[in-house]
């Protein structure tokens, strides 16, 4: 399915009935609606970012529902987009926290190829309808991937943004970082994302982990 190490890892997941129906459901669907993001890009996360090289995980909800936007990477764009508002006040929160400027075109494969996983709990939604797949039970598969990194020894960092993603705290053992704040959308990023830092706090767990 994937390619890399979550072939083995999710080989009991994949075989199980109701991943089976999610996959079947989304292919009818796609004959007849537009569906974000494109088929071969549903399980993009766990391609660009293989199991044994996760140190972060940022966790968000469900694929952009505007015209190309979802490109199977949470927060994510393709570079020709414009950046949908909650990437730009992450770049912001970036830029500040790390005390530098970044590349802001909107792509977030660059930080995919370096082990921050960038997880969807929901990887599918029909165009201009957010949310709208939140009730074909992908939940159970993504809860599947962050309990199989939960369960490693190596602790790694899970990044938690607005009070979906925050709900997933249970799944995660305590000897992992946890990073939460309020979703960095701008209805919510100035009570608490601004000055949230999660950039430096994760590569500071990361050069401590590394130095023991």
């Amino acid at each position: 399915m994937i390619g890399n190490d979550w072939d083995g890892v999710l080989e009991e997941e994949f075989n199980k009935e109701y991943l089976k129906n999610i996959l079947s459901k989304v292919k009818e669907l796609r004959k007849t609606k537009t569906i974000y993001p494109a088929e071969e890009n549903v399980f993009r996360a766990l391609k660009e970012t293989s199991f044994n090289e996760v140190k972060v995980v940022i966790l968000g909800q469900d694929p952009y529902h505007g015209k190309d936007q979802a490109n199977g990477l949470a927060f994510s764009v393709e570079k020709y987009v414009d950046n949908p508002p909650s990437l730009k006040n992450i770049y912001k929160e970036m830029e500040s926290d790390l005390g530098r400027s970044v590349d802001k075109s909107g792509d977030l494969s660059n930080l995919a190829k370096s082990g921050v996983l960038l997880l969807n709990t929901v990887l599918t939604v029909e165009a201009g309808l957010a949310a709208s797949h939140k009730d074909l039970g992908w939940q159970q598969f993504t809860d599947a991937i962050i309990k199989k990194i939960s369960e490693r020894e190596e602790p790694v960092v899970f990044i938690l943004w607005g009070a979906y993603a925050r709900s997933k705290k249970p799944l995660i053992k305590n000897h992992h970082l946890i990073i939460e704040s309020v979703h960095p959308s701008p209805l919510s990023a100035h009570n608490g994302f601004f000055g949230s830092k999660p950039f430096s706090r994760a590569n500071d767990f990361i050069k401590q982990q590394k130095s023991r």
